[in-house]
């Protein structure tokens, strides 16, 4: 009711609508008429009560209208969160986690050239990581390798506004790392989990800049299963942490922290439907790489600039087409191409060879020999089963030492490989598997 109400019988009152959250009236109601100064002397009041409490933070006021009194309550509440110990032992508030982290927490932004109609453009993209280590005078941030693929002038930028030029210190595309390196010590590392530990049902929560517009976006979720065998876009597949936690593109590289406010995993995809009209949306499954997976890479990477100890053989290779099986030659991997002083050449394999056994893993495609090769170290002596002139026999093989100078020379020879196979005329290459294009690498 309006105030003039008050002094006109039931009967004359204005009817009035009522809803749950607001009073309104079917038409407007007269103006109250002036009486002395009695209107104003409750306005003043009111005015006086509203700034004592604004400025005050909390407490109670009251207004009185002839005879009739209503109070109102106001609380109060801390302005800031204070900055949690993070210890491993002491489970942490949301609003904890976020504080003690932020500082941790980086955009990075790039430029990737791209080839539009012909034209080559550079397009930005943007990304998330973290401190990692830091010193007087440097710091080492962790991303994705996906994030910082072919991309250029990276920078990374901080919560408080300030941004530094970053350097690759280098990466490792099939695990989907990367270390960046600033001229700038003195920063806050994060404090790294044990992803092994975390549970279903857990909470979970991220820091990132989804969309590369909404900032040190705060989400929260739970660990909704581990050890999930994710294949990513390149048929890569890895190891990772399922979260229902928010994450769309930007947050890629940003920290997965547990409830005691450390990383346990790093984010790196979130599944989508295709977008035809017929399926449903796909909410809800993100992923993260377990942070124990890479804790080695990441070190190693720091101190030597890639992932030491990983093994490669020197060769490139083809799955065994089946059309060619139907004459007897065994499912396998055919060796393409061999590096010269790679170990496959010292070991005797030889261009035709059909690998058809790592150790005791039967092979047959390149990434079941991919994945065979992982489960050993540089230096270690494996026994290949191999198919040639219609016979089996094993051939011992000490593995190499996957590095970038590796890498460089295993490009060039895949690059020689196939304008060698250009060259071949098409009747040479029609319908002969030998000229299938080979996997690199390995």
């Amino acid at each position: 009711m309006y105030y003039s109400d008050y002094n006109r019988p039931p009967e004359d009152r204005e009817p009035i609508i009522e809803t749950d959250q607001f009073h309104v009236h079917d038409e407007e109601p007269p103006k109250p008429k002036k009486k002395g100064g009695f209107g104003k002397i409750i306005a003043v009041g009111l005015c006086c009560a509203i700034i004592g409490g604004a400025v005050g933070g909390g407490g109670v006021w009251a207004a009185s209208r002839l005879g009739n009194t209503a109070t109102i309550y106001e609380g109060s509440r801390p302005s800031a969160v204070s900055l949690a110990n993070v210890d491993g032992k002491t489970v942490l508030s949301a609003e904890e986690v976020y504080a003690s982290n932020l500082e941790s927490v980086v955009g990075v932004n790039g430029n990737v050239t791209t080839n539009v109609w012909g034209q080559t453009v550079k397009n930005a993209v943007s990304g998330s990581g973290f401190v990692i280590s830091s010193n007087d005078t440097s710091s080492y941030i962790l991303t994705n390798y996906h994030v910082i693929d072919g991309v250029t002038d990276i920078t990374v930028f901080f919560s408080d506004g300030k941004s530094y030029d970053a350097t690759l210190v280098g990466g490792e595309e099939e695990n989907d790392i990367a270390v960046l390196k600033i001229e700038q010590g003195g920063l806050r590392p994060v404090v790294l989990g044990d992803s092994d530990a975390i549970n279903v049902g857990e909470n979970v929560y991220a820091i990132g800049n989804p969309l590369g517009e909404l900032t040190f976006t705060f989400t929260g979720g739970y660990v909704s299963s581990k050890d999930r065998a994710v294949t990513m876009s390149d048929g890569t597949v890895i190891n990772m942490i399922q979260t229902d936690t928010a994450i769309n593109s930007g947050n890629s590289g940003g920290p997965l922290f547990d409830k005691y406010g450390q990383v346990v995993g790093i984010v790196s995809a979130k599944l989508s439907s295709s977008g035809s009209s017929s399926e449903a949306s796909v909410e809800g499954l993100g992923f993260a790489i377990p942070i124990n997976d890479v804790k080695d890479m990441v070190t190693s990477i720091m101190e030597n600039g890639y992932v030491t100890g990983k093994p490669n053989v020197g060769v490139l290779i083809s799955a065994v087409d089946e059309s060619v099986q139907r004459y007897g030659v065994p499912a396998g991997v055919e060796i393409m191409a061999i590096l010269d002083g790679s170990c496959a050449q010292k070991a005797g394999l030889q261009e035709g060879d059909i690998i058809t056994a790592v150790g005791d893993t039967q092979v047959t495609s390149e990434t079941q020999l991919q994945s065979a090769v992982k489960d050993y170290k540089a230096g270690d002596t494996v026994a290949f089963t191999i198919y040639r002139d219609g016979n089996t026999s094993t051939v011992n093989v000490t593995l190499d030492e996957d590095n970038q100078e590796r890498q460089d020379a295993m490009d060039q020879l895949s690059e020689e490989y196939t304008q060698q196979q250009q060259s071949q005329s098409q009747s040479q290459q029609g319908g002969n598997y030998y000229y299938n294009f080979p996997f690199g690498g390995w």
